[in-house]
């Protein structure tokens, strides 16, 4: 069984830290020089071994030291004993030469690679670190742990053997029991194996017994080691009470696996695992989650996902990112095991690339094929996008002359998923070319930029298209003119020197009307409108759809920005297309054809602002508005204050006329208790620092975020939770609400015990936590966790 951490393994192996000379002062004008004087330097190394080792200076200080050349050696009162990186302080402390041993008695202390030790008996040949040392305590200057022993038998450099061993990272200089505590019998550590072994181990929490195991054993360095991972618990709406016990197994130093059986008490036993393998020219990882018998759907379910990639030769490289799941409903019961982007669309796909290179151009040519599983287990359907199967082409782009060029050309089989042919979409093949051709004008200050372009397809289709032909081609040629202005002025406001932009841009579009309503459209929608997407020569996204174009788009943009460090402190932004010709290729919002003729001369006018001027706070917002109706179409609108650590609240309103209208706020704010300050956190070396300066007296925080949908008058997805710093240990619950449908939901709640330097118990929620509240701190670094991590 694997338990004890990384920092536990470097707190029961001997180890401190060093002194250093520091230089003797100038000569008194009528008195002999000053003695030197050692001064603490915990970046000296630890001696060397060998001859080296034997080579280095002895230094001996104390208030009376007596002393035989070459023999022995006795220090009385405040003695300190150096060699190399090993510093002894004792009240007495004597040293043989003949045998290197050093005996220290009364208060004893030493220091080593930034860890100390103390304790009443230290016995020790220095040089093959052999020797014993009775009732020690240690602290971890690097961790902000420490612990203690009955003895520490040093069996020599790598090995070592503790009785009846403590580890805790709460405060150990008072009355009170420490709030946690690992303890064991007898604890053995071979660092050349890289390996120890705790006997009797029982980690107590609030003085409650909560893990143990007769032998337990863990790795000592960073280095991966096979054992049994801390258990992970969690409660959900749709499975009840959830209990994954994970065991990691290091099969090679290039290969790893991670088995874990799972338990719920609704649907029953099943295993999740995850297989992971470097070579020289390939590695990828296999995640297999099996549920035999799930006892709620009466069936045998499964899922997969294969991450694979390589090299093919000195150049060509291949991967493939595959998924499957056995049955439609599993991402609304299994919802922490999503492990898509898009839950209900697993994509599935493969690629082959070769770098090119023709004269001063460069390209790729590739081979992909993709493949989708839709999920349509809810009361809201999912529109299913087309398949290639395969994807081939080449891109080759450069400069030649004083011109930019670039061209694509590309095969593709468009098919349609399993079960989502219903026959009133085309499947087909098409080939196509896209290039262009530009050249750039200008000075840092300015640019025009003149762009030929030409995008051409054909097509031939399994089904008759709306014409009644099965085959078809069209080319469509597009002229574009793009010219900008980057003004600058100095100025100064708000206490500090800051740069003001002026930033206009004028693009000009000509594109020339092609019918396409009869061709099929397999990649083409309506690009979102933003101020990205409204400098684009062509509205529509893929290939299969090219707008007409007759077109003038005008902007501003203005920024001010700090002089001194560069950091911009306000945005405003202002931009419209004007038609001077009505825009005739025009799509529905599922990509199909709507007969309709766009004809308004002037678009909706973008307007885009975001500010950090005001202390604690960031503003940003984009508007969409519309002069036809005199209204707002679009909004984002969001604010952030956020005035020092662990203190953020954001508020975020989202709207749509005629679709949606969402407002989202998230926190992270402290409850009760002191906030540890920017200095706390430093002050234990990578460690937050406790809360309550230092002591196991807690801070409360509570964490959340909600979507409330103005329009349904419902909360959409919420999480909700509190976390509670104790210092040593820190306690994390929150529920996590997902709507999986109109009238649907899935309901968790996680459960955390981070014991701090030693491991995190538990379902583990700092992911949700992090992707879902902007502007979320970890309570402590995220630092490494050696027994629950797999590497």
């Amino acid at each position: 069984m694997r338990l004890t951490p990384l920092a536990l393994a470097a707190g029961l192996a001997f180890v401190g830290a060093g002194v250093r000379a520091q230089a003797p002062d100038a000569p008194a004008e009528n008195g002999p020089p000053s003695p030197p004087q050692l001064i603490p330097d915990r970046k000296l190394q630890p001696a060397p071994g060998g001859e080296a080792g034997r080579r280095l200076p002895i230094v001996l200080r104390a208030n009376e030291i007596r002393a035989r050349p070459n023999l022995d050696a006795v220090a009385e009162g405040d003695a300190e004993f150096r060699r190399g990186g090993t510093v002894i302080q004792s009240d007495r402390l004597s040293y043989d030469q003949a045998e290197d041993l050093a005996v220290a008695r009364g208060h004893v202390r030493i220091e080593r690679e930034g860890s100390v030790y103390w304790g009443p008996e230290l016995q020790l040949r220095v040089q093959r670190f052999e020797g014993f040392f009775l009732e020690p305590e240690f602290e971890l200057l690097q961790f902000g742990s420490g612990g203690r022993a009955d003895r520490i038998d040093f069996l020599d450099s790598s090995r070592a053997q503790l009785k009846n061993a403590l580890y805790t990272s709460c405060p150990r200089d008072g009355g009170a029991e420490p709030a946690w505590v690992l303890e064991a019998r007898e604890v053995r550590m071979d660092f050349d194996a890289n390996e120890g072994v705790a006997e009797g181990a029982v980690l107590r929490f609030l003085g409650t017994p909560i893990l143990a195991g007769p032998e337990i054993s863990f790795p000592l360095t960073d280095e991966r080691k096979s054992g049994w991972l801390p258990p992970s618990i969690g409660l959900d709406s749709r499975s009840g009470l959830e209990l994954t016990v994970p065991y990691y197994w290091n099969i090679a130093p290039n290969r790893d696996a991670t088995i874990a059986p799972w338990l719920s008490t609704r649907r029953g036993l099943g295993v999740q695992s995850q297989f992971r393998y470097l070579e020289p020219s390939l590695g990828g990882t296999l995640d297999l989650d099996l549920l035999p018998n799930d006892r709620v759907a009466g069936r045998s379910r499964s899922a997969w996902h294969w991450q694979h990639e390589g090299r093919l030769g000195s150049s060509a490289t291949y991967a493939a990112d595959l998924r499957r799941v056995s049955d439609d409903g599993w991402w609304k019961d299994f919802p922490d095991a999503r492990r898509s982007l898009t839950p209900r669309l697993l994509s599935s796909a493969a690629d082959v690339e070769q770098p090119l290179r023709l004269g001063d151009a460069e390209g790729l040519a590739y081979l992909r094929v993709q493949r989708w599983q839709v999920l349509q287990d809810s009361d809201q359907r999912v529109f299913s996008p087309y398949q290639r199967s395969p994807q081939t082409g080449v891109r080759l782009g450069g400069s030649a002359a004083g011109l930019d060029y670039s061209a694509e050309t590309e095969f593709n089989r468009f098919t349609l998923p399993s079960g989502e042919d219903d026959g009133t979409r085309l499947t087909g093949d098409r080939v196509h070319l896209l290039a262009s051709v530009a050249h750039r004008f200008g000075d840092p200050g300015w640019w025009l930029e003149p762009r030929l372009a030409l995008n051409a397809a054909g097509y031939r289709t399994d089904q008759r298209m709306a014409d009644g032909d099965r085959s078809a081609s069209r080319s469509v040629p597009t002229f574009s003119l793009d010219f900008g202005v980057e003004l600058e002025r100095e100025t100064s406001g708000f206490g500090r020197a800051l740069r003001q932009t002026l930033e206009p841009r004028l693009l000009y579009v000509r594109t020339p009307y092609e019918k396409q309503s009869d061709l099929p459209n397999f990649d083409s929608f309506g690009k979102d409108f933003n101020f990205q997407s409204i400098y684009s020569p062509n509205v529509f996204s893929g290939v299969d759809r090219v707008s007409d174009a007759n077109q003038l788009t005008a902007g501003v943009t203005s920024r001010v920005v700090d002089a001194g460090n560069g950091k911009e402190l306000f945005r405003l932004g202002v931009v419209q297309r004007y038609l001077f010709t009505d825009q005739r290729v025009t799509l529905q919002a599922d990509g199909t054809p709507d007969g309709q003729t766009y004809d308004r001369r002037f678009s909706d006018v973008l307007l885009l602002g975001s500010t950090s001027l005001l202390p604690s706070w960031t503003l940003d917002g984009t508007v969409q508005y519309s002069p036809e109706i005199s209204r707002t179409v679009r909004s984002v609108v969001g604010a952030r204050y956020s005035p020092g650590p662990f203190r953020t609240i954001s508020t975020t309103y989202r709207f749509a006329r005629g679709l949606s209208e969402q407002v989202e706020v998230g926190w992270q704010w402290p409850l009760w208790g002191r906030v540890p300050t920017a200095a706390d956190r430093g002050a234990r070396s990578g460690v937050a620092a406790a809360a309550g300066a230092g002591s196991c007296s807690g801070t409360w925080y509570g964490v959340g975020r909600f979507n409330y949908s103005m329009r349904d008058s419902r909360i959409t997805d919420s999480i909700l939770g509190v976390e509670y710093d104790a210092g040593c240990w820190i306690g994390r619950f929150v529920a996590e609400r997902l709507s999986t449908g109109r009238s649907e939901a899935t309901t968790r709640l996680m459960f955390q015990l981070e014991l701090v330097g030693l491991s995190r118990l538990g379902s583990n929620p700092l992911g949700v936590l992090k992707d879902n509240i902007p502007g979320y701190t970890l309570l402590r670094e995220d630092r490494r966790d050696p027994i629950s991590s797999a590497e």
